[in-house]
């Protein structure tokens, strides 16, 4: 009886398992069903990422299998192949696992952390390089995934309204260098600069650009493309237009120095940002498209200048004090297109691919998805639908911050923020040299450095040279006035380009008039009467003033130049520096030539759009900076201003296409986590050749024609050589 009922449990016993075993497989097999519907249907064309990571996950799982059989220790065994034991009776496999239940045999790694066989390991038990190399794999899939999902998303009405917003960031960059070459002479005029502190605005604006690249490009990487943008350029705007208002030179020279700060994150920013939202096949030639803004920038400012610096008369004053001339005007003017940048920027998101690289995939989300329905509405596909759902984020590594206490000081958490930024920019900078990196790195300052020596320094250059000529065509028209007396006679009229020796001037009026390049030389002066004078290169050297009376003029000790002045009076005399535009040719001439050199480049510019993406970016890199070099022999024949002028745009034209052909290959060679930071630091140092150009070349006007020309000529072409020798990015996905 007893054997009877115990085979009689038994086979209840068994019925039961081998029913919950069938209820079991049951359960799998329409679960995998339903995923595998749910899948097609939502992943689309994105499903085979989802399956490389189920597969990684499989992998995983099975290299910690092996690694515990390699320890002596025994795997688990399948559960499907093994009874259900006593302790597990009435537990599904999903059910949670209770107190003593068989949890596997722990495994230990190779630092001697233990393990569960067949369970993930965490990531703070794997080394740090595992992780990193983890990351890496995950940023591949996640470049070809993003790459898919901006196809989907099209190039339309968002893209160009991006353009636009970003043109004008880029175009406020262009007005900024040349507002420097422009407002120096008149700054330096109005404001009394000694001949020792001449070109001190040129070199400051320059090396303010230098810090503001670095560091504007390095943060974008931690905080964002956007909101960098919006920073940097209302800084720029800010003091550029402050600059406008301050009187002492120090001052004027600090407020630009900042505004060229500001500004100095535009383009790396401006680059990174708009490359992120483009396809590959469209990638090459709307960067070069863009790098338009940058001459429509050199063209409103020359026009700018050659519309208000001129006019004299455009200005105002309140006493002595406040003199507000037409060059501060021009300064305010070319402040417009910083402030309407920053007014469109607050209407723009963020960058999506900084947002998946910084692991907000729902904000990231968000953005390819208004970028889909933006360009869907402009096509007139309203009801298109966004079928992407899930999107690849890379793994976040987790990184030592050091906390700062809730009751600190405010200011000391301000400079612990500062501090923080700061060290996380120089970590990030210093992956730029972290293999493959480092090659590209290296190569690129070498072309960044040499084709910014070689354009900045020539630039500077040719407009000096062209000055010299005029000058040297003036002095061959001088007249020459010798012995000569003049008794009580009235001068009402301007006085221009003369040289007047031994000569002698009794009881004559000088009234209302102007001296204009007019040199005293040996004269003497008796009984006469100077009133509302106005003298600008003019000098009175070794003469006699003898009963003389001075009435608002601007002659003073630096213009009587070893001169006696014996019972003379100075009456109300104009204070500073006096300027006038009137009539001055030369003025106008200064402003058209830059404005031809800039509108030269508008050929090369369209050509470098349409051929970037067909003859790829490193031929026409090397081709053009090699070509720049070679037209700078033609400077050998430039015997006139006609034909300086005509060799400034030949080189201009020539070398802006190697300008957008690197400013594309940068963007592609770096990777989304230090593209703002290497971009940053290769236009810190286009920046630092320009410091150096406009130093070395500015010393050599009018002494010799070789230096410059054998100097530009080899450093171009050289750099074009190392340019070829960078790695082809044309088929590239952006990574």
């Amino acid at each position: 009886m007893e054997d009877h009922y115990r085979d009689h449990t038994s086979l209840v016993k068994g019925a039961k398992d081998l029913a919950k075993e069938a209820k079991r497989q049951a359960i799998k097999k329409v679960n995998k069903a339903v995923d595998r519907a749910s899948d097609e249907f939502s992943s689309h064309s994105y499903s085979r990422f989802q399956d490389d990571e189920d597969e990684g996950d499989g992998d995983e799982d099975q290299y910690y299998y092996r690694h515990g059989q390699q320890d002596g220790k025994a795997p688990r065994e399948n559960e499907e192949d093994e009874g259900s034991s006593d302790a597990t009776e009435g537990h599904d496999d999903e059910d949670e696992i209770y107190e003593g239940e068989y949890q596997g045999v722990p495994a230990t790694m190779g630092d001697g952390r233990r393990v569960a066989l067949g369970q993930p390991v965490a990531d703070g038990a794997k080394d740090r390089r595992e992780l990193e190399k983890e990351r890496e794999a995950e940023e591949e899939e996640l470049a070809q995934q993003y790459e898919l999902i901006i196809q989907e998303c099209g190039h339309g009405r968002f893209q160009w309204q991006l353009f636009l917003v970003l043109g004008l960031a880029l175009m406020s960059d262009g007005v900024e260098v040349f507002v420097v070459g422009f407002v120096l002479p008149s700054a330096e005029t109005d404001m009394c600069v000694p001949n020792s502190g001449a070109g001190w605005l040129g070199s400051i604006v320059y090396l303010g650009m230098m810090v503001g690249a670095f560091f504007w490009g390095g943060l974008s990487d931690k905080v964002g493309r956007r909101q960098c943008l919006l920073v940097c350029m209302s800084v720029s705007g800010f003091f550029a237009f402050l600059s406008s208002f301050v009187q002492g030179y120090s001052t004027f020279l600090f407020c630009r120095m900042l505004s060229g700060f500001g500004i100095g994150g535009a383009v790396p920013i401006v680059f990174s940002f708009f490359s992120e939202v483009l396809a590959r096949e469209k990638r090459g030639e709307h960067l070069s498209w863009l790098c338009m803004f940058w001459m429509i920038g050199g063209i409103y400012a020359s026009a700018m200048a050659w519309a208000i610096i001129p006019h004299y008369g455009w200005s105002f004053s309140m006493g002595s004090a406040y003199q507000f001339h037409s060059w501060r005007v021009f300064v305010v003017v070319c402040a417009l297109p910083c402030v309407c940048a920053v007014v469109a920027l607050t209407f723009m998101p963020e960058s999506p691919r900084f947002y998946l690289e910084t692991g907000k995939h729902d904000e990231a989300w968000m953005v390819l998805k208004q970028i889909h329905d933006t360009n869907m509405r402009a096509r007139g596909q309203p009801e298109k639908v966004f079928t992407v759902n899930r999107i690849k984020i890379p793994k976040q590594l987790d990184e030592l911050v050091e906390m700062q206490s809730e009751s600190a000081h405010p200011a000391s958490k301000v400079l612990f923020r500062i501090k923080s930024e700061l060290r996380g920019i120089w970590l990030t900078f210093m992956r730029c040299w972290d293999y493959p990196v480092k090659d590209n790195t290296v190569k690129l300052a070498i072309v960044w450095f040499s084709l910014s020596f070689g354009y900045y320094g020539l630039s500077v250059w040719f407009p000096d040279v062209i000055k010299h000529l005029q000058a040297d065509e003036y002095a061959s028209r001088v007249k020459i006035h010798e012995n000569e007396r003049i008794e009580d006679f009235t001068f009402n009229f301007t006085l221009e380009n003369q040289i007047h020796t031994n000569g002698v001037f009794i009881k004559d009026r000088f009234i209302s008039m102007k001296f204009k390049s007019v040199t005293f030389k040996d004269s003497t002066f008796l009984n006469c009467h100077f009133e509302d004078v106005t003298s600008v290169g003019s000098f009175f050297k070794n003469c006699t003033f003898i009963q003389v009376e001075f009435y608002n003029t601007d002659i003073d000790d630096s213009k009587l130049i070893g001169s006696s002045v014996i019972n003379s009076t100075f009456s109300h005399n104009k204070t500073g520096c006096q300027m006038t535009f009137d009539d001055d040719y030369s003025a106008y001439w200064v402003y058209f030539v830059n404005f031809l050199g800039t509108l030269a480049v508008l050929p090369g510019n369209i050509v470098s759009a349409l051929l970037m993406d067909k003859i790829g970016r490193l031929s026409m890199l090397g081709g053009s900076m090699v070509l720049s070099g070679i037209s700078c022999f033609f400077l050998w024949f430039g015997t006139s201003e006609s034909m300086m002028i005509g060799m400034l745009c030949l080189y201009n034209g020539l070398s802006i296409s190697a300008w957008n052909s690197l400013d594309v290959v940068t963007v592609e060679l770096y990777p989304t986590d230090r593209r703002g930071t290497g971009f940053g630091f290769c236009n810190a140092m286009c920046k630092l050749a320009a410091v150096l150009g406009n130093l070395i070349f500015g010393s050599l006007v009018g002494i010799t024609k070789a230096i410059p020309i054998l100097l530009a000529s080899g450093v171009l072409v050289s750099g074009g050589l190392v340019g070829l020798r960078l790695p082809d990015t044309r088929s590239n996905v952006l990574m």
